[in-house]
């Protein structure tokens, strides 16, 4: 099946003294969500089932995101969630403590639709 991306949000989140990947990697992905307003389901008929969503989170430790925590978040579609290396962590040595920053990239695709709609003047 082929597919299109139809919409593409980058989002930021932190975690400032947990130092926990996966509450910012959360984070990220809400804020990410909170740009974008899906509005193409109802006008278009479109079952939300049939979106599938790709989400690319990066931090300093991907091996300690929980990525199917992350896909919970999600409100609909179908969701896959991978962590990479990227993001930051902020050292504050004094305190001896870790300020993580994660950066979320979520994709989301459809079925190519081309010629299931004619456009009528």
């Amino acid at each position: 099946m082929v597919e299109k991306r139809i919409i593409l949000e980058m989002g930021t989140g932190n975690d400032l003294y947990g130092q926990n990947y996966t509450k910012a990697a959360r984070r990220a992905v809400q804020d990410a969500l909170h740009h974008s307003s899906i509005t193409l389901f109802s006008k278009l008929g479109i079952d939300q089932t049939e979106m599938r969503v790709a989400v690319t989170i990066a931090v300093q430790k991907p091996e300690q995101v929980d990525c199917e925590l992350v896909a919970s978040d999600l409100p609909r579609g179908r969701a896959s969630v991978r962590a990479v290396l990227g993001g930051l962590d902020v050292e504050d040595s004094e305190a001896g403590t870790r300020h993580v920053v994660a950066t979320a990239a979520v994709e989301a695709f459809l079925p190519d639709l081309a010629g299931r709609y004619i456009l009528k003047s």
